[in-house]
């Protein structure tokens, strides 16, 4: 198969619509529906069928979709001259995933930085999301922090290190005068982050390991919402160390009172980008973020 074929079979399977992938190769709907029979004879498969009024890969097409988006990236990387980055110019959006904690942590130094340098750079943070998605996979995402190791071949990561566990609470909460003891931990208000509203954690499993439990009283799905409640009230959370630090005078932090793992992160992408200098630019300001420092 000719690379012209390989990119037209590209924009049909992102595009799982004829005409649309003729607007974006910039091609008449008539030359991409022969490009696609030309495709059909090649494979011996449909590739696209008709379901209702929309089209729809085949199985076959599903399989292979990752593989030919990564052969026409590379081909394009291939003949295409190197690079210099110019930041001061460069237009892109960034678009990246992660646990909200890390976004709150992160977001506000990680836009201020990027304005500073690249203006033309926009960024969108999305939610993690409650089941895992081929967006990651797919290049859809061009970054994703995490704590679990990826598993699709397709994607490239860097354990960046780890992270701490502790307690916040309000600045002047009768709590902090002393060190805190398990019996006082477990005795105060607790709220949870969850994104589904559990009123449970992990933090839980380990005190009822201790024989011991703790009261929750609200569960919120946004991190800052927690903190808000915190700094309000004589509630009290467990927050990732990333987030605790870069909080205002008005929340303290403290040592809990029992052992809880730390929390892997992990910077994960699709490996098409890996080699792309915006990218790398991207990741190493991101990376130098999560490790406390600045870029």
């Amino acid at each position: 198969m000719d690379l012209n074929l390989l990119i037209a079979l590209d924009a049909l399977l992102e595009e799982e619509s004829v005409t649309g992938a003729a607007d974006r190769l910039h091609l008449s709907a008539p030359a991409m529906s022969r490009a696609l029979g030309r495709i059909r004879r090649a494979t011996g498969d449909q590739i696209l069928v008709r379901a209702g009024r929309a089209m729809q890969p085949t199985p076959r097409a599903l399989a292979f979709r990752d593989e030919v988006r990564a052969l026409v990236l590379r081909s394009a990387a291939v003949l295409a001259p190197e690079q210099e980055l110019h930041l001061d110019t460069l237009q892109r959006t960034f678009t990246l995933r992660a646990h909200d904690a890390l976004t709150t942590a992160v977001a506000p130094v990680l836009a201020q930085q990027v304005a500073a340098v690249a203006p033309g750079v926009r960024l969108r943070f999305l939610a993690e999301t409650a089941d895992e998605t081929a967006d990651l996979s797919r290049g859809v995402i061009d970054l994703e922090i995490g704590s679990a190791m990826p598993t699709s071949p397709a994607v490239d990561h860097d354990a960046v290190g780890m992270d701490e566990l502790v307690g916040i609470a309000r600045a002047g909460h009768p709590m902090l005068a002393t060190a805190i003891d398990l019996e006082e931990f477990v005795a105060v208000p607790h709220v949870l982050v969850s994104r589904r509203g559990r009123l449970r954690d992990r933090v839980d499993d380990v005190l009822e390991a201790a024989g011991v439990s703790r009261t929750v009283v609200a569960a919120v799905a946004a991190t800052g919402a927690a903190i808000d409640i915190v700094r309000a009230t004589d509630v009290v959370a467990v927050v990732p160390k990333s987030v605790a630090v870069r909080l205002d005078a008005g929340v303290a932090r403290f040592r809990l009172p029992v052992d809880l793992p730390p929390v892997p992160i992990i910077l994960a992408w699709h490996r098409q980008f890996t080699d792309d200098i915006g990218h790398q630019w991207f990741r190493t300001l991101t990376r130098t973020l999560l490790h406390g420092g600045s870029a």
